[in-house]
């Protein structure tokens, strides 16, 4: 329990402090959605390349579609494509080869009512599939700090 109070608390921090950058950066300099943060450095080997993430994404997506409180809101989602979004999603954010091309987080959530006890229920399913993957603390606060921006563009309800 102290370890995901920890992992919360990290992400909590990440965004905020995201949040005041953002503030602080005149809106011309601001990099869209679209615009990835820098990776750190190792973060792609430390969840074990391509192959990890394809492990992790599995196992996330299975604790995401049987998840007792949002497991509905993914009712109607094929597994399959994404599974692959997510892999080529994480890959990228983590500095690895592979290229996200779906679409803004804003645009895919718009209609889809998602409120921060949804979202905290996503990152909770998250955490545990890392877990179960073996993915140490340190690097799942670094995969989480890089996810953390797009929570303003997926809680739709407030």
């Amino acid at each position: 329990m102290k370890k995901h109070t920890a992992l919360y608390c990290a992400l909590l921090l990440a965004s905020v402090s995201l949040a005041v950058a953002h503030a602080q950066t005149p809106a011309a300099a601001r990099p869209t959605t679209a615009t990835a943060p820098q990776p750190p450095a190792g973060l792609y080997a430390a969840l074990g390349e391509k192959a990890g993430i394809v492990h992790l994404v599995d196992d996330f997506v299975e604790r995401l579609v049987h998840h007792p409180r949002i497991g509905s809101q993914f009712k109607d989602t094929k597994p399959a494509p994404l599974k692959e979004s997510l892999v080529n999603q994480f890959c990228q954010l983590s500095g690895g080869p592979c290229v996200y091309d779906g679409p803004e987080m804003g645009e895919l959530h718009a209609d889809m009512d998602i409120n921060k006890g949804d979202f905290n229920a996503l990152v909770e399913a998250l955490q545990a599939a890392m877990d179960a993957q073996g993915i140490a603390f340190t690097q799942q606060n670094r995969l989480l700090a890089l996810l953390a921006p797009m929570h303003r563009d997926i809680i739709t309800v407030h």
